[in-house]
């Protein structure tokens, strides 16, 4: 599919990434242009203020200006000219949203953080939609790149120089990306207390049936499981928002059917109003995990 799959604002005389798209495609491709990107962010002040690298079935832009530079990875077949409009209209978000100034001084990454909800929209908007208030930036930078083209950069003569810059060779180590999460809120807390409640609720009455059952009415198992699943289902929806992992939303799914199907099969010893109750706190806690942002990590450059 033909699409910006990454972008971030970097400071262009070090390289410092102060902002970035939270993007999660984990094929080995793209996180080998991810290192390049990189790798290329250290040298931009070797480079005019637009210019285009290749690499296999994807495609680093960037575009300086100032102090900071916007870069992109984009699927190779994704219009050169759409993608330097889109970095185009991401310089300007940023340059009127965050003071310059500050810019110049921060030494930790990603400084910009809250950047990163403004990236996303923008993204977003050249990716799924057809972009017509942008009709006059797309004429205007068509113009502009055919007065003067961008420079087409080899990423492997990136790397070197940079290895160069930095006083030692590139050495490349493949590493799995790890994350972090945005902090929690207080709706994530309430979530969260009364996940446990529910999960020590489904706890309780399953253990006593437990025991009834096995003494009395072995046809009653099906009850007791039907407790106990929803106690898991309500502890693993807990660690699923306090910690990342991968497929949450197929997981928060799963478990989500687990309490709403285990509910419904409990009518009887349940009346209607526990049921909804038990099934709006899974809700609750299912939006909670799938609106909890996750952010990549980074290596701190000198940053204490």
């Amino acid at each position: 599919m033909s699409m910006i799959l990454f972008a971030c604002v970097v400071r262009v005389r070090d390289g410092l990434p102060l902002s970035a798209s939270t993007d999660f495609h984990l094929d080995q491709d793209f996180l080998e242009c991810r290192k390049r990107l990189k790798a290329l962010s250290s040298i931009l002040t070797r480079y005019p203020n637009r210019g285009t690298a290749k690499e296999r079935d994807l495609s680093i832009h960037f575009h300086s200006s100032g102090d900071i530079a916007c870069m992109g990875i984009c699927s190779s077949s994704y219009p050169a000219v759409m993608a330097f409009c889109f970095l185009d209209e991401l310089q300007w978000e940023f340059a009127t949203s965050c003071d310059a100034t500050s810019v110049g001084l921060v030494s930790r990454p990603y400084a910009f953080l809250e950047f990163d909800n403004v990236i996303q929209k923008v993204k977003s908007r050249f990716n799924y939609t057809n972009c017509t208030q942008t009709k006059f930036n797309l004429e205007r930078i068509q113009e502009e790149l055919r007065l003067q083209p961008p420079a087409l950069v080899k990423l492997e003569d990136a790397e070197v120089m940079n290895g160069m810059v930095n006083g030692h060779a590139e050495h490349h180590v493949e590493t799995a990306p790890a994350y972090r999460m945005q902090p929690v809120s207080a709706v994530g807390i309430l979530s969260l207390v009364l996940n446990i409640m529910c999960g020590a609720l489904n706890l309780i009455r399953g253990v006593h049936l437990a025991e009834y059952s096995f003494q009395e009415d072995r046809k009653g198992i099906g009850n007791v499981i039907a407790f106990l699943l929803p106690f898991v289902a309500c502890f693993l929806l807990c660690y699923l928002y306090l910690f990342y992992s991968s497929a949450r939303k197929i997981k928060v799914f799963v478990l989500f059917v687990t309490v709403s199907l285990c509910n419904i099969y409990l009518y009887g010893l349940r009346n209607i109003w526990q049921i909804l109750f038990h099934i709006a706190v899974a809700s609750l806690s299912s939006h909670q995990i799938l609106s909890r942002q996750v952010v990549e990590k980074q290596p701190d450059f000198g940053g204490v």
